[in-house]
């Protein structure tokens, strides 16, 4: 048997971390056991689905990694297909319809929530002749016996009595198909082996597994994960602070360091934190899954993104670092490679978005310097060596951060100052602040005449200083 796991969001938003992680285990297990992994836009949702929406599905998706192998399949194209199963159901009895008011629907509700019931449709129309030209929807006829079990491969065996399941709407009265019926339709035609989502759809499943029994056709595993909460033990929102998978992309984070720690969120690996792709794809196995809810933890997360940045191919965060570089309105062009950039800052960046706000110097010349790192470091002292400096970097033929750092260390010594003495400020002048990477390789980065340029402007400064008295 192939397997054929799907993930099938509702384009009415962003894509969720969650949502994310629900398609990561879906991709994981598709790719592990060299099955296909389907992509579906579940936009029955006429009012709120948005093509904004599908387009931030497929964009998370792609700055993910996570490629499907089919799809993206639209349900809003497939109504003509549910409109032949509901028939289906409709002529085998297994489905009736149902012209009971709304009125009369929320008197039973409230009759019944007053009685401490829980709230279900009485099955007034089951045995009724329903006129189809007259306004209706049409029901599932839910069994009355027995229960309904469902072996899950996260939570367990799930039992649930038939006699607590109303007989679910199918068909709305515009015609247009319900979330269980389309869902079932689409897994069923698309073959799905293994349904894996979240936990909000259990309560759904034994539905659609007594709709997929009354079509005669073989159940998927299901395998439903547990949700993910905010660190206040609440279910992840807004309020939470990002929790689109873009959003996280735009914050600087690489795509890497997401999907590992989504991976870590209800699965686990001994104590293991960190996995490449490789080892999510070797390790990772369903069964091992929790049942309980996590919680989602910024401060990890940004650890981890921070060995990320230290540890990933310098080319491979240099490609991210000029898209930061681009939102921040900088050609990288007008600078130094970023894969040089990225190799010099990568012990300095949480973020791949804080290595390029501390980069713009590379590329921009700055404005102002940083007030109390001039006051500090570009005193009437440094005029001197600073002058001296300067005047061996630029008889430098050779502009590479060994030559300058003997340039910055033989004037030093020849002063008989402590090389922080020079260096700080020294690397005042160049970056307008008062850390930066080592101070040789951030002159090379930015480039001889470039860095001249600064060192002048630097000198100046202090002149004036003295002026001033």
């Amino acid at each position: 048997m192939t397997v054929r796991t799907r993930f099938a969001p509702s384009p009415t938003g962003y894509l969720h971390v969650g949502g994310a992680r629900t398609a990561l285990f879906s991709w994981l297990h598709a790719r592990k056991h060299g099955g296909h992994f389907i992509l579906r836009i579940e936009d029955t949702d006429l009012e709120r689905s948005t093509p904004e929406s599908v387009n931030a599905i497929l964009e998370g998706m792609a700055w993910l990694g996570l490629d499907y192998d089919e799809g993206p399949f639209f349900q809003t194209r497939r109504f003509d297909r549910y409109d032949e199963v509901i028939k289906e159901l409709l002529a085998a009895g297994q489905a009736y319809r149902c012209d009971c008011s709304k009125e009369r629907l929320d008197a039973l509700r409230g009759r019944q929530m007053r009685n401490k019931q829980k709230p279900r449709y009485d099955g007034r129309c089951r045995a009724r002749d329903v006129d189809p030209e007259q306004p209706h929807v049409v029901r599932f006829r839910t069994p009355l016996e027995g229960a309904t079990v469902i072996e899950d491969l996260v939570q367990g065996r799930v039992v649930l009595p038939n006699s607590e399941l109303d007989d679910v709407i199918v068909r709305r009265s515009d015609g247009s198909p319900t979330y269980n019926l389309s869902v079932v339709v689409d897994d069923m035609d698309m073959e799905v082996t293994h349904v894996i989502r979240g936990d909000d759809h259990l309560n759904n499943t034994p539905r659609q597994v007594q709709i997929l029994r009354a079509l005669g056709k073989p159940l998927p595993v299901y395998a439903h994960v547990p949700m993910i909460l905010g660190e206040d033990g609440a279910r992840l929102s807004k309020r939470h602070g990002a929790v689109s998978v873009v959003q996280y992309r735009d914050a600087g984070f690489l795509p890497e360091a997401l999907l590992n720690y989504l991976v870590r969120l209800g699965w686990s690996h001994g104590d293991d934190e960190v996995f490449t792709l490789d080892e999510m794809l070797e390790f990772f196995d369903l069964s091992d899954v929790n049942k309980a809810a996590s919680r989602f933890d910024s401060e990890k997360l940004l650890w981890l993104n921070q060995v990320y940045i230290k540890s990933s191919a310098p080319e491979h965060v240099a490609r991210h670092l000029s898209e930061q570089l681009g939102r921040l309105g900088i050609d990288p062009t007008t600078g130094p490679d970023p894969v040089g950039v990225a190799l010099a800052q990568r012990e300095r960046a949480k973020t791949v978005l804080e290595m390029a706000e501390n980069s713009v110097y590379f590329y921009q010349d700055y404005d102002e310097m940083d007030v109390r790192a001039a006051s500090k470091h570009l005193r009437p002292v440094a005029l001197e060596p600073m002058a001296l400096l300067r005047d061996r970097l630029a008889s430098l033929g050779d502009w590479s951060a060994p030559r300058i750092h003997d340039a910055i260390t033989g004037t030093a010594e020849s002063l008989h100052l402590k090389l922080g003495k020079l260096a700080q400020p020294l690397r005042v002048a160049a970056t307008g602040r008062g850390v930066s990477p080592p101070i040789d390789v951030t002159l090379e980065l930015l480039g001889k005449e470039r860095a001249l340029q600064r060192i002048d402007g630097a000198l100046a400064y202090i002149r004036a200083r003295v002026e001033q008295g």
